[in-house]
């Protein structure tokens, strides 16, 4: 280190150094306090300006450890584990509570936060979605070749042939690249360009064990692997989103879950290596910003240029369920596909139910067989067919019919009705999935079916009480399904619990039943031979899904607009979403009744469309700061999510709704009156001239001045104003109308919803 480095270093440590002088306190927690040390996030300002640049990672993690009482902990292990330089300004450490707080009154140190304990949230989905590897729209993008996706989650199976970089061309990253691949060399290619695990717990590979961070990484950048099949179904070419994208894994979560830090940990290197796309495939409720570790970093990342594509969370149906809810931060739901694995319970009497079930034996019976229903004893263990609810009941031979929920899984349910001795299982939805069914790779011959079928089977068993019975078909798979796409029971739901001016989610995108790469065997423990597959693939339902495709169309934007901003990516695949299904009637959700926004945000992607959309609508990094101070929070909650000394005071705050985002969500009471500015970028090659068509929410008049938008080149922007109005009564307290702002072109078609929430 020379001179001048050395001495602007001291200069940060003499000033830490004498406040621990003047607060012993500090030093003696260590000491007198033998409390459980935990884990704790701890945000600090950044060292000044003119020293920044001149600071190794050492100097760095020791301006961390300068804050700590001690560097280590009386057994030894030290107390830092990691020094973050670039998705937050701090670091974690290991802390007793008494410790944090003290922490706290350290000059310099912003917050000191618990770790947060997070969780994790195809061959047909290309096709559905018209982007399929022979498309024009692929063509056009080169399949994302040259982008680099980071995917956040349990890490990967490298040696997968869904991560080989034969087949298409795979030329070596981009020079920007500076990651590093901690497998063999073998292992990582021009596929998979980067992997590390992040585990404050102990050292590891980010091999994966849990299956999920191998499904999203091919979902996201998979390449081509023709005659991919689950179990012999679904079978055809498998791709990811952007088949030609480099990967990036780092590897966050664990067996037991993902914690905060490690997932920072996680970004952080993301944003030093280079990528251009984060997918995470992972989170928790909605908690207020400045308590979330994963929107801290997020912005940092947006604020150099990288998208950020995260999950809705599997919460739903209920209201507020979203998670990731941060606006700059693209919110993907779940909605299904019209491809089904058809598995049909036939009953006695003769009457029919489809189901699904990517376990298709070959030679199952068609005979009749005795059905069963441990749920009409009563009781929830028994209903949904808990481990060991069973014992006492006669299976042996036997369909069972189990609910879904509880606390194992509708396979851990299969493995449950095998070892009573029964022969298959017909698993009913429970009320709040109604009509999402999923196809899993069961151990037993299996049919899932809706809540609306089940109610019909067990009302038949009930009819028949002494010898009712039951087969299932096993139809193998079809297209054309309806409704398509549907939300999916599981997906999400706004409004935000935390942030109501910002509609999410933000849009939806394929999560049910999709069949991607998978690290290990699915399905009965001996499989016959015709259903054998190699390599694995498997069928799975779920947000992270959605997030990781939505990571890999918006690498594919990337590659094809690399001028325009994480927003402006995002208001792309925003505005030009399908708001309709195949059939040409509303999105619907698992009631088969609209879904609306707060299920279904702006919509399906359309990733052809979303590569064209006309106008853009953009958000600058300080933007987010105003945001902020406009959320009511304090100078020092804002100065630690944007890693910089904010003061609300100096800073034009701005309310949520006037955030340039490309849906306009607002609050009103009655007679009330609002005004909402929007300014849109033309990315066209050529003049137009746009047309605003209005729907107004109900118990609300609305307009748009000026009625027409005209552009003379490229790149030129124009604002426009929304006004709103509330009458005597307005809409119900507490309800949310929906409306929707259309700007019309002779080429292109604009939509931002409109929604109003009536306080």
């Amino acid at each position: 280190m020379n001179f001048l480095r050395l001495a602007i270093l001291l200069s940060t440590f003499i000033i830490i150094f004498f406040f621990k002088s003047a607060h012993p306190q500090i030093l003696a927690l260590n000491v007198f306090n033998y409390s459980t040390h935990e884990t704790f996030i701890i945000h600090v300002q950044k060292p000044p300006k003119s020293t920044i640049n001149m600071l190794t990672v050492e100097d760095y993690r020791n301006y961390h450890r300068s804050f700590l009482p001690t560097h280590t902990l009386a057994s030894g292990e030290p107390r830092l584990i990691y020094s973050y330089h670039n998705a937050i300004s701090g670091f974690a450490a290991k802390l007793t509570r008494d410790e944090a707080k003290a922490i706290e009154k350290v000059p310099g140190v912003l917050r000191a936060d618990p770790d947060r304990a997070l969780s994790l949230h195809t061959t047909h989905v290309n096709d559905f979605l018209g982007i399929n590897h022979n498309s024009c729209f692929m063509r056009d993008t080169e399949s994302a070749m040259g982008a680099i996706i980071g995917i956040l989650d349990a890490g990967v199976l490298p040696t997968h042939p869904s991560f080989t970089d034969r087949g298409i061309a795979h030329p070596p990253p981009p020079g920007k690249w500076r990651g590093h691949c901690d497998f063999k060399p073998a292992m990582c290619n021009n596929k998979i360009v980067g992997a590390k695990s992040f585990n404050h717990a102990g050292k590891g590979l980010p091999f994966d064990f849990e299956g999920h961070g191998t499904h999203t990484a091919s979902v996201a950048a998979g390449g081509i692997v023709k005659n991919a099949d689950v179990l012999g179904n679904a079978r055809g070419t498998a791709a990811g989103a952007a088949p030609r994208a480099h990967l990036a894994i780092y590897k966050v979560c664990h067996s037991g879950g993902c914690l905060a830090s490690d997932v920072l940990a996680g970004i952080d290197q993301a944003i030093a290596d280079g990528v251009d796309v984060i997918s995470l495939s992972l989170g928790g409720p909605a908690i207020p910003f400045y308590d979330d570790a994963v929107a801290i970093g997020a912005l940092a990342a947006i604020e150099r240029g990288i998208f950020v594509s995260s999950s809705a969370g599997n919460s739903g149906p209920a209201r507020s369920t979203v998670g990731n809810d941060a606006p700059w931060m693209l919110t993907a739901g779940a909605s299904s596909m019209d491809r089904a694995i058809l598995a049909t319970v036939r009953l006695g009497n003769g009457e029919e139910f489809d189901g699904e079930s990517s376990y298709q034996p070959i030679g199952f019976t068609s005979i009749l067989l005795p059905i069963v229903y441990p749920g009409a004893r009563g009781g929830s263990r028994v209903k949904t067919c808990s481990d060991g609810s069973l014992n006492r009941i006669n299976v042996r031979g036997k369909i069972v019919l189990c609910h879904t929920g509880g606390t194992n899984t509708s396979i851990e349910k299969g493995a449950i009705v095998m070892r009573a001795g029964g022969v298959a299982m017909i698993v009913v939805n429970e009320e709040k999935r109604r009509c999402t069914v999923e196809a899993e790779a069961h151990v037993l011959p299996t049919a899932h079916v809706s809540t609306s079928a089940g109610g019909r089977i067990i009302a038949y068993l009930r009819t028949m009480r002494e010898n009712p019975t039951a087969v299932i078909l096993f139809k193998g798979t079809v297209y054309g399904n309806s409704p398509a796409p549907a939300v999916a029971a599981f997906s999400g739901r706004g409004p935000s619990a935390v942030n109501e001016g910002i509609m999410k989610p933000d849009i939806v995108g394929p999560g049910v039943n999709i069949l991607a790469a998978w690290p290990f065997p699915v399905g009965p423990p001996v499989v016959e031979v015709g259903n054998v597959t190699t390599p694995t693939f498997n069928v799975v339902s779920g947000t992270s899904a959605s997030a990781a495709l939505l990571a890999g169309v918006a690498a594919l934007l990337k590659i094809s607009h690399p001028e325009w901003s994480p927003a402006e990516i995002k208001s792309a695949l925003m505005t030009t979403a399908d708001v309709l299904d195949r059939d040409g009637g509303p999105i619907a959700d698992e009631t088969l009744g609209a879904a609306g926004y707060l299920a279904a945000g702006a919509g399906q992607v359309n990733p052809t469309r979303a590569n064209d959309p006309g106008l853009v609508y953009d958000i600058q990094p300080g933007d987010y700061v105003r945001y902020l101070c406009g959320l009511g929070y304090t100078d020092m909650q804002v100065s630690a999510i944007s890693r910089r000394a904010v003061k609300c005071a100096v800073v034009d705050s701005m309310a949520a709704e006037d955030l340039n985002y490309p849906a306009v969500s607002v609050a009103m009471g009655t007679k009330m009156e609002k005004t909402v500015t929007r300014t849109v970028r033309n990315v066209c090659e050529e003049e137009a001239v746009y047309t605003a068509k209005i729907r107004a929410p109900e118990g609300v008049e609305a307009s748009v001045y000026p009625e027409k938008l005209g552009f003379s080149e490229k790149n030129q922007s124009m604002s426009y104003n929304v006004y709103l109005s509330s009458g005597e009564v307005g809409g119900r307290r507490g309800s949310v109308g929906q409306g929707l702002i259309t700007w019309v072109s002779n080429k292109h078609i604009v939509r931002s919803p409109l929604l109003v929430s009536f306080a």
